[in-house]
């Protein structure tokens, strides 16, 4: 019986982004079908949007829990990659502002939302299950949603300009959106460790939670981005455009991070800061600031970066597995 537990266990461990992506897709397809479910999705909804943020901030707390303040030092490859996201996002913004007939207009600018995407609050569970820096990844995290509050007011408004929507207020809008999520888990962990010793010995015993609790938000976000698809009025034309474009800022930034990781021996660190995404923060810059279609790129690409995020977890296990047999 024990040696079931310990399988199945295993399974779920190897196998558990794989599931939360199915699941999550699965979840939704089953509803759409299912015309009799339909009067409960306002509630599901709701329920959705209550548990994701409480995910987030859970998983991210217990990251900051397993970090020294002194290891949020600054790093010379977390400056060339606020210089590419920065300097791809302002290009674009420019060029979108001068050439507003330009042709997949939708295109580019959900390439420009996916590129100026800030970095997933999960994204440091998944660089330390892949033998990265999980430190590193936190302080870049930081200093981008630092960027994006800056960048995305004074740009955005070249392309939609939004009557009684200041710098101020957009800035104040998504601070509001990043406090919560990102400095209140950090605040929060730094109080338990210095006034609560104690408590902080016995949370460091359960980090290993936030894999899982990863595989809860993934199941939701992956949910949520099929529900986009699906719902989406747009031809197949657009669609198309958006998810090419999403694939393309996929794989550039997860390749250009790596080779800038690789100058400073963080390959795997910057790979995953650069290229791994809060798309749930993207499809909201998407509808608040930008076309709201263009939201749904971030959907397509939670999709591509979970496929490539599972398929580096697979490729590290099988090394780790290997090495271990050797």
């Amino acid at each position: 019986m024990s040696g079931y537990r310990y399988t199945f266990k295993k399974f779920l461990k190897d196998w558990m982004l794989v599931i939360g992506m199915i699941a999550g897709a699965g979840i939704y397809l089953v509803y759409h079908a299912i015309p009799a479910l339909h009067p409960a999705g306002p509630y599901l909804e709701f329920i959705c949007r209550k548990i994701q943020p409480v995910l987030l901030f859970s998983m991210l707390f217990l990251a900051f829990c397993k970090i020294e303040p002194s290891q949020l030092k600054p790093h010379r490859w977390q400056g060339w990659l606020l210089i590419i996201q920065g300097s791809l996002f302002i290009t674009l913004a420019v060029i979108l502002a001068l050439c507003r007939n330009i042709g997949h207009f939708i295109g580019l600018e959900s390439l420009m939302l996916c590129l100026i995407c800030p970095t997933a609050t999960a994204c440091a569970v998944v660089t330390g299950k892949l033998g990265g820096d999980m430190a590193g990844v936190v302080g870049y995290t930081i200093l981008i949603n630092i960027l994006v509050s800056i960048l995305v007011p004074t740009f955005i408004p070249l392309i939609h300009p939004m009557e009684g929507m200041t710098f101020a207020a957009a800035f104040s809008r998504i601070i509001a959106k990043v406090f919560p999520l990102l400095i209140m888990p950090c605040l929060l962990a730094w109080v338990v460790r210095y006034l609560f010793p104690i408590v902080h010995a016995r949370i460091l015993k359960y980090t290993d939670a936030a894999f899982y609790i990863w595989a809860v938000a993934l199941t939701l976000a992956i949910l949520t981005s099929t529900r986009a698809i699906v719902q989406s009025d747009e031809g197949p034309a657009v669609l198309l455009d958006m998810a090419i474009a999403s694939a393309l800022a996929c794989i550039f930034q997860f390749w250009a991070g790596k080779r800038v990781g690789q100058r400073y021996g963080h390959t795997i660190t910057a790979g995953q800061a650069l290229g791994q995404k809060n798309t749930v923060f993207g499809i909201w810059m998407g509808y608040t600031f930008l076309d709201p279609v263009t939201s749904i790129s971030c959907g397509f690409f939670s999709i591509w970066q979970n496929a490539f995020n599972t398929w580096q977890l697979y490729k590290t296990r099988k090394k780790r597995e290997k090495s271990g047999a050797a």
